[in-house]
C-alpha cells in the first residue's frame, strides 16, 4: 500500500484547499495583491537535500529553472557566496525543512522578474560580506509574487525593497524585516504603482524606511519598533508621482534608538492616505501604553493628504485592531515554525516596550545568543 510522505501530504493540502470562487489562492490564508500567485504548481518538484551552496541537491541548483515547487529534506544554514535568483513560477516551501528550518547567510536574494512566485518560511541573512549596494531581498520588476513567514535581516542597502515601475500585485505578509546594517540601515523602499500589500509584518532596528512608500500600497496590522533618526513610515518623501494608500491598524513603538522622529514623516499633497486605528507608544517605559493618532491629524500623519474614502484594495483575511496586531505579529511573524536566536532576540526587544534595541553596523554587533563571528549558530526552538 502507498503511504505518502509528510512532504507529499503537505503539498496536497496546500494545493487542494485554497480554491475559492474559481481562482486558486497561493495557499490557504494568502491575501492582498499577491494572493493569487500560481507558483510552480504547473511544473515539477525539486528537493533540496544538501546545505551546500552549489551542486546537485542544492537550493541554488533547484533555482536554476522556472516552474518548480522546491521542498527540503535538510535543515540548517546555507552559506551563500552569490545572490540567489528566483525564476518565474517558483514555489519555495521552507516549512517542509526539518528542524531548525532553512537559513541562507552571506548574501541576499533577487526576486526581480519572479512572476507568479510563492516564497514561505525562509530566513535570509545577508551580512557585511554580501554584494555591495544590494538589498537582502530586492525586487525591481515582477508581478503576482507573495512572501509569507520570511525573516529578512542584515541588508547592506535596503533590507526588503520593491522599487520599480514594473513591479506590482505583490504581498509581503507575516515577515520580519530587521537590523539593516549601518551606514545605510533601512527597512526598505516599497515604491510600485502596481499594488503592494504589507500585512502583519515586524519592522525592527532599522534606522529609516520602515518602509518608505510610493504608489499603490496597503499597509495594515504591522508593528514598527526602534526606528532611528531617518524615520518610521516615510510617506513618499521627495519621490515624484501620486500615491494612494491604506494605513490601518498599525502600532509604532519607540525604542532606544528612536529620538524625536515621529512615526510618519515627509508626506505631501500627492500622498493620499485612508487611515485609521494607528497607535504610537513614545515613552519607552517598559509598558505598551500608546495612544491612537487621530484620523484627522494631518500633522500626526506627516503631512499626508488624508482621504475619507477607502480604496477597496484586497485586504487581509481578517483585519485586526492595532493592539491585536501586536500580539499576532510577535507570535507569528517570520519563519516562526522554528524561530532562531536572531528572530527570537528581535521579538524580545519589542516585548521590552522601549527598553531594549539597537542599530548595528555588522551582524557580529548583534547580541544574540549563539551568534558566531562568521554567522549565526544552528537555530534554537
Amino acid at each position: 500500500m502507498f503511504h505518502p510522505s509528510p512532504t507529499q501530504l503537505l503539498l496536497s493540502l496546500l494545493l487542494t484547499t485554497s480554491q475559492i470562487n474559481g481562482a486558486q489562492l497561493a495557499f490557504p490564508g494568502a491575501s492582498g495583491f499577491g494572493a493569487y500567485a500560481k507558483g510552480g504548481r504547473e511544473g515539477n518538484n525539486c528537493t533540496v537535500s544538501t546545505l551546500s551552496d552549489t551542486g546537485p541537491g542544492s537550493l541554488r541548483d533547484c533555482l536554476k529553472e522556472p516552474n518548480r515547487i522546491i521542498t527540503f529534506t535538510v535543515g540548517g544554514i546555507i552559506r551563500s557566496k552569490d545572490r540567489f535568483i528566483i525564476p518565474k513560477s517558483t514555489t519555495i516551501l521552507g516549512q517542509t525543512a526539518p528542524f531548525p528550518g532553512i537559513t541562507t547567510y552571506g548574501n541576499g536574494w533577487s526576486a526581480s522578474g519572479a512572476d507568479d512566485s510563492i516564497i514561505r518560511y525562509i530566513r535570509v541573512r545577508m551580512g557585511k560580506q554580501g554584494s555591495r549596494g544590494k538589498d537582502a531581498i530586492g525586487i525591481a520588476n515582477g508581478k503576482n509574487i507573495i512572501f509569507d513567514h520570511v525573516s529578512v535581516a542584515w541588508g547592506k542597502d535596503e533590507t526588503f525593497s520593491i522599487n520599480g515601475d514594473g513591479a506590482g500585485n505583490i504581498t509581503i505578509m507575516n515577515c520580519i524585516i530587521g537590523q539593516g546594517l549601518q551606514d545605510h540601515s533601512a527597512g526598505g523602499l516599497i515604491q510600485a504603482q502596481g499594488g503592494v500589500s504589507l500585512f502583519r509584518n515586524l519592522y525592527v532596528d532599522n534606522k529609516t524606511r520602515n518602509p518608505k512608500v510610493k504608489g499603490k500600497n496597503d499597509f495594515r496590522n504591522n508593528v514598527i519598533y526602534n526606528w532611528g533618526g531617518g524615520g518610521g513610515y516615510i510617506a513618499g518623501g521627495d519621490s515624484e508621482g501620486e500615491s494612494n494608500v491604506i494605513i490601518q491598524g498599525n502600532y509604532f513603538i519607540a525604542g532606544p534608538s528612536t529620538g524625536s522622529t515621529p512615526p510618519f514623516v515627509r508626506g505631501n499633497e500627492k500622498f493620499h492616505a485612508f487611515v485609521g486605528d494607528n497607535w504610537y507608544d513614545s515613552d519607552k517605559d517598559g509598558v505598551l501604553n500608546g495612544k491612537m493618532i487621530a484620523e484627522g491629524d494631518a500633522k500626526g500623519y506627516g503631512g499626508m493628504d488624508l482621504v475619507k474614502q477607502d480604496y477597496g484594495y484586497p485586504g487581509p483575511e481578517q483585519v485586526l485592531s492595532a493592539k491585536e496586531a501586536v500580539d499576532a505579529v510577535l507570535k507569528e511573524a517570520g519563519a516562526s515554525n522554528f524561530r532562531d536566536a536572531i528572530d527570537a532576540r528581535m521579538v524580545e526587544e519589542v516585548r521590552s516596550w522601549g527598553k531594549v534595541g539597537q542599530l548595528i553596523t555588522r551582524e557580529s554587533d548583534a547580541p544574540m545568543v549563539g551568534l558566531l563571528e562568521k554567522g549565526p549558530a544552528v537555530a534554537v526552538a
